[in-house]
């Protein structure tokens, strides 16, 4: 048996966006991997319900302990002690699936796993939808047409980072946006996109919010799961709207 490390993009949330190829190699894996919250909850691992009812094998599962923080120490930590535990079920030869939400390597934990495994074993990527696919679906609205630019930043930018993001591109998706909300917002007035702005909230999932009128939007931080859709109305049968 030969040892493999699968990073397994399992989508923003809603269980039936999970791929063919995805549900598939969670069916076949012989270790289960997930980051898991301080109470021991999982969303990955709640989005991959359907795929674990009914595994080919009897499965292990191993759940990684990590606290969403700015503070990198603990979550080096938390990787490395990942990262053990992992090697240590490949070195018996076992494929071992590490579920990411969204996909493996946009902003993913996968990325940290898989930098640390040094190319000692096999590794394959199954992606997944990111959440801001979803969430264009979910607006029925297109990210870019015809000649638009876009541009994938995060509210951990510096202020000068997303105001220069937000004058020279069309579309702008700004990930990770709850904590830093009212900053974001006034960057928006600032740079005259507020009223090219849509918010969204647990995308795809029972709790998900979608506010298209940013002035109904409340001035205080949100939660982690949420992001900004900023978009320049279009013809696309003609040239851009300025």
């Amino acid at each position: 048996m030969s040892a493999l490390f699968i990073g397994v993009g399992v989508g923003p949330g809603d269980p039936e966006l999970l791929t063919l190829k995805a549900f598939r190699a969670i069916q076949a894996a012989d270790v289960i991997c997930y980051l898991e919250n301080e109470a021991g909850e999982s969303q990955a691992l709640n989005i991959a319900v359907e795929a674990l009812k009914n595994p080919i094998k009897t499965q292990q599962h191993l759940g990684v302990r990590f606290a969403m923080s700015r503070e990198r120490i603990a979550a080096n930590r938390a990787y490395d002690k990942a990262i053990t535990q992992i090697q240590a079920e490949l070195c018996l030869g076992k494929t071992v699936v590490f579920l990411c939400e969204g996909d493996p390597l946009f902003f993913g934990s996968f990325t940290y796993l898989l930098e640390r495994l040094e190319n000692q074993y096999d590794s394959q990527v199954i992606p997944g939808i990111p959440a801001f696919v979803a969430a264009t679906a979910t607006l029925q609205l297109p990210l870019t047409v015809l000649k638009q630019s876009f541009a994938v930043i995060t509210g951990r930018h510096s202020d000068e980072k997303i105001k220069t993001a937000l004058l020279e591109h069309d579309a702008i998706v700004i990930m990770k946006a709850g904590i830093e909300r009212p900053r974001l917002l006034a960057l928006l007035k600032e740079t005259n996109r507020f009223d090219d702005g849509h918010y969204l909230e647990y995308i795809s999932r029972d709790n998900q919010k979608v506010i298209t009128d940013l002035t109904q939007l409340e001035n205080k931080v949100g939660p982690y799961f949420s992001l900004f859709v900023i978009t320049r109305p279009e013809k696309t049968t003609g040239e851009l709207i300025r």
